[in-house]
């Protein structure tokens, strides 16, 4: 078999074999397949796509080219939850202990943020003493004593998707579905959870743009973990505005606490109530996601989901006594105010652009090798819809490094503000 056959087979928009897949999938494993060849291959499969037998076949070969978690030691189903990736998302650190509170399994591996997305590990280890590396047996020790841990991907995991990710980047072959899917599948499936709850974003902060194209990624991930044995529902979520008010490390660490304290922002709170409905349920706890609803809502209003959150971050050595004064928590060397300079009412909160001025100010990272600020970030003021005056606050930038006007200029620029009124749009499309 010649690589550059399959390059021509898919060049042509022919259907790859699973013999040629794995073959393509062993070489990038074992080094014998040259970049510039997989390369051929990656922009062949953006301009000519791949089937769904293709893309579980893609996902399959790459699930074992690394490390596979046995989660078998866990009692119970063990549920998991991912986002493709969207600003101010920290649905993860109210999500978890909600649903752990309740009896499930959540047995969980985050990734890192790059550019305008933040990653689930930086925020946690806005936490002081927070660890994100567990071994396997404490690991699995932990989740069957409280029911919940949340760590770092095992440097081994899914070795493929590293190089092609590598590659994917920059030779413009990120933004194509197939590839897309097999590198979120191929992780999840790795990470060893009998369930999975995705939620795809869509909109102006998102990978996919429209909820159309977050629709189809999300049917195709949902075939994908059905060929492979595995029980997958998908929300599509709107990323047309940031999640919640706080972008940051450790301001979207004190918006969960302060969700999880029934004091959080109702939109935020109405998203992880209904993702963690949906996991309970896949759980086997309840019989409907509407009873998973009620369930997680029971334990959020209690305070004991606020409680096993606790627990779980004491476990992994975080010093939780820093929850108890959050405003020492959060607070940064710097401030500036956003300031409205006209009026109308609040049309788009452009959330890449605010990602990116969040970055920036230290929040978040350019490339791999960037330290995080973690105090660093934006709290927002205004949500779509408000009516907004001359000199009202938008937002409040935070950062340990001196905030340039250029940066609160920035800022202003993500505000649409027009005349005519506009309602707030829907967080949750649909549920599939």
């Amino acid at each position: 078999m010649r690589m550059v056959d399959i390059i021509e087979k898919k060049r042509d928009g022919l259907t790859l074999t699973q013999e040629e897949i794995k073959f393509w999938i062993e070489g990038v494993t074992n080094n014998t397949i040259p970049e510039y060849q997989t390369s051929a291959l990656l922009m062949a499969i953006v301009l000519k796509g791949m089937n769904v037998e293709e893309t579980t076949v893609l996902t399959e070969a790459m699930l074992h080219s690394g490390d596979i978690i046995d989660l078998t030691a866990i009692a119970g189903k063990k549920v998991d939850k991912h986002s493709t990736g969207g600003v101010g998302d920290k649905t993860t650190i109210i999500l978890s202990p909600l649903v752990a509170a309740a009896g499930a399994k959540v047995a969980k591996m985050s990734g890192r943020g790059l550019g305008h997305t933040g990653g689930t590990l930086d925020k946690l280890e806005a936490i002081p003493g927070y660890n994100i590396s567990l071994t396997s047996d404490a690991f699995i020790k932990q989740v069957n004593d409280i029911n919940v841990a949340v760590v770092g991907q095992t440097g081994n995991l899914v070795y493929a998707d590293k190089v092609l990710y590598s590659l994917r980047d920059v030779t413009g072959t990120v933004n194509a579905l197939p590839l897309i899917a097999s590198s979120i599948m191929s992780k999840k499936l790795a990470g060893g959870a009998d369930c999975i709850l995705l939620d795809v974003k869509y909109g102006e902060g998102a990978f996919m743009k429209t909820v159309e194209d977050a629709r189809k990624l999300a049917e195709t991930m949902i075939q994908i973990g059905q060929n492979l044995g595995r029980e997958v529902n998908a929300m599509l979520t709107n990323m047309n505005q940031p999640l919640g008010n706080a972008i940051g490390n450790a301001l979207e660490v004190r918006e969960a606490v302060e969700t999880l304290k029934n004091n959080g922002p109702k939109d935020l709170e109405e998203l992880c109530l209904v993702a963690a409905g949906y996991m309970l349920f896949q759980a086997q706890f309840v019989d409907s996601p509407e009873k998973g609803y009620d369930m997680a809502l029971e334990t959020l209003r209690s305070g004991k989901a606020y409680e096993v959150f606790l627990s779980w971050i004491a476990a992994q050595g975080g010093d939780i006594s820093v929850f108890e004064d959050l405003d020492t928590f959060t607070h940064a060397t710097y401030s500036k105010e956003v300031i409205a300079n006209k009026e109308g009412y609040l049309h788009d909160l452009k959330a890449m652009e605010l990602g990116l001025v969040s970055m920036h100010l230290g929040a978040g990272r350019q490339t791999k090798e960037d330290t995080i600020d973690y105090k660093a970030g934006i709290m927002l003021s205004q949500e779509v819809g408000n009516k907004i005056e001359v000199g009202d606050v938008l937002a409040t930038l935070y950062s340990d490094q001196e905030i340039l006007e250029s940066h609160v200029q920035d800022a202003v620029a993500c505000f649409e503000i027009n005349n005519d009124t506009i309602e707030k749009p829907e967080l949750i499309a649909a549920i599939l």
